[in-house]
């Protein structure tokens, strides 16, 4: 997609460590018109695909899950990482944050993920796998049927496409990178 990769490029931060910053355009101040680029690029691959549901978790896969929602006009659903007092019917797995460096108990009520779901899960990032992984257990647990995974922006020199790919579930990635190596970004060619 060479929109995003053109704005990673120019507009994206590379630290020590593999940390890739785009709070510029996608996690902390976003690009409406790129997030609906997104959405419609991750409509276009799944386009064959029967959904009845968004899924993502917080806080930045909402905006690219709710672009997609709004255009296909399907319900999204948010799992929490802290959960509320009012929550009692609910779901909840361990998730480990890479960036944050801590785990989180994520949850989600049995409302809103059930076994007539079909759903697709997006993110902005796939690093480890970590959120994957949890998204995965939560979908299990509730019977749901995890159609695929989209991400905006993959790190390919982390391997969590392995773990999902590991469990027989399609995944898609709009920007990989490949390497951070020496503070430089390195992207995929398409």
């Amino acid at each position: 997609m060479k929109l995003l990769r053109d704005r990673i490029l120019k507009d994206g931060k590379c630290y020590p460590g593999g940390i890739l910053k785009v709070d510029k355009f996608i996690n902390h101040q976003m690009d409406p018109n790129l997030m609906k680029a997104v959405a419609v690029e991750l409509i276009r691959r799944y386009a064959s695909s029967e959904v009845n549901k968004i899924i993502t978790i917080e806080a930045s896969g909402i905006a690219p899950a709710i672009m997609m929602g709004f255009l296909l006009d399907l319900p999204v659903v948010f799992a929490k990482k802290k959960k509320p007092s009012t929550m009692d019917n609910m779901l909840s797995t361990r998730v480990f944050s890479f960036t944050k460096q801590r785990e989180y108990h994520v949850v989600i009520s049995k409302d809103y993920l059930t076994p007539n779901d079909k759903v697709i899960f997006v993110d902005d990032f796939l690093a480890y796998g970590n959120a994957a992984k949890g998204i995965i257990d939560l979908c299990r647990q509730a019977g749901a049927e995890l159609v695929g995974m989209g991400f905006i922006i993959e790190k390919a020199f982390q391997h969590g496409r392995d773990v999902i790919e590991a469990e027989g579930i399609r995944c898609e990635s709009l920007a990989i990178v490949d390497s951070l190596d020496n503070c430089e970004i390195k992207l995929r060619e398409e």
